[in-house]
């Protein structure tokens, strides 16, 4: 057999959950909220832009009539079996964008709901089902007091927010929820799916594109700015057992822009006198970056010399983004690279970082 292609476990660090309607989270939430929820529904976050082909894939329509990510006996077959994965880790998209809502104690309640019902009804499933945990980010304090009393949680492996913003995420500001990761051994995990909504600022940085495609290309913008703001705030020095994953933004933006920041660190370092290293090593020692949406050019060749431009092999996580139009397969993407790297990027890199066994 050709070792490239061996069958891997696989750790699927992007696995859409999707309730069956708002209304599940109706039983989990707290009084004035249920009953507001009861008259009026639950808010929900949401995108600037329709999708010109939808969200979710066909083939992902559960026999039980289900919605689409809704049923979770079906995703453990036909998702976590069919792919041999030894983990499927949840993430809400959305939940999430709730961060862009105005109202921040409605946006606590919610997201406390939404924590009690992901424990309840989706990781008591199946023991390869782990979970993020949803906070809002617009009271940090509200944030921090809700990792505590989730975060020990022995199935929760990571604290998920939003790209969306209205400041870069270094900003001390943000500093409680990152104290609270920290304190609860729990990466951060920043996801799209709201930029440009709400209070959020505009997805880039000279405002509102007119599409769907011109906005899912610009994504980068956003993680290149919340990461460069992590590393100059210094953020990583402040709390060194801190890890952030930036989830589904592209990958091969990485290595200029930390060229860049090097070079420009080297000249205008007394800005930042409390980094004690380059910047791309506090990257390199608390960043990592999930694979979808991996940007496979025609000549394989170019793809891998980005890799060797950075640390990729262990600082990727595979990503399916399932069950989203954009599907990675695991069987299909990188198959060309060497399989001790496959196998890092596929399931070891992720075993390190949540701690799963």
């Amino acid at each position: 057999m050709n070792a490239n292609k061996e069958v891997l476990p696989v750790i699927d660090c992007d696995v859409h959950n999707q309730f069956r309607s708002r209304n599940d989270l109706i039983p989990y939430l707290d009084e004035p909220w249920r009953s507001h929820a009861e008259r009026f529904g639950i808010p929900g976050g949401g995108l600037p832009y329709a999708s010109p082909i939808g969200n979710k894939r066909k083939d992902a329509n559960p026999p039980s009539g289900l919605p689409v990510g809704s049923d979770p006996h079906y995703m453990l077959e036909h998702l976590v079996k069919q792919f041999n994965m030894d983990y499927a880790l949840l993430c809400s998209d959305s939940i999430i964008g709730l961060s862009g809502f105005a109202d921040s104690d409605h946006v606590a309640a919610v997201c406390r709901a939404y924590n009690d019902y992901l424990i309840a009804e989706w990781l008591s499933v199946s023991p390869q089902f782990k979970g993020y945990m949803c906070i809002g980010t617009q009271d940090p304090a509200e944030a921090a007091r809700e990792i505590d009393r989730i975060g020990p949680h022995s199935d929760i492996v990571a604290v998920c927010v939003s790209g969306g913003s209205n400041m870069p995420y270094g900003h001390r500001y943000f500093h409680p929820i990152y104290e609270a990761c920290e304190r609860n051994g729990l990466p951060l995990v920043i996801h799209p799916g709201s930029e440009g909504s709400g209070i959020f600022n505009a997805p880039t940085a000279v405002g509102y594109m007119s599409n769907y495609l011109q906005w899912h290309t610009c994504l980068p913008q956003t993680f290149m700015a919340h990461l460069v703001s992590f590393v100059c705030e210094g953020v990583f020095e402040k709390y060194p057992g801190f890890k952030v994953v930036f989830c589904e933004g592209g990958v091969t933006w990485l290595p200029p822009l930390l060229w860049r920041l090097d070079k420009n660190f080297k000249a205008l370092r007394a800005s930042t006198p409390w980094l004690k290293r380059m910047p791309s090593e506090y990257v390199r020692d608390h960043c990592f970056l999930t694979t979808q949406p991996i940007e496979e050019p025609d000549d394989f060749k170019h793809l891998e010399s980005m890799f060797n431009m950075f640390d990729a092999e262990n600082m990727l996580l595979f990503s399916s983004d399932y069950p989203h139009w954009d599907f990675d397969d695991p069987t299909k993407i990188l198959q060309r690279l060497p399989i001790e790297k496959k196998r890092k990027i596929f399931s070891e890199n992720a075993r390190q970082l949540f701690n799963l066994k």
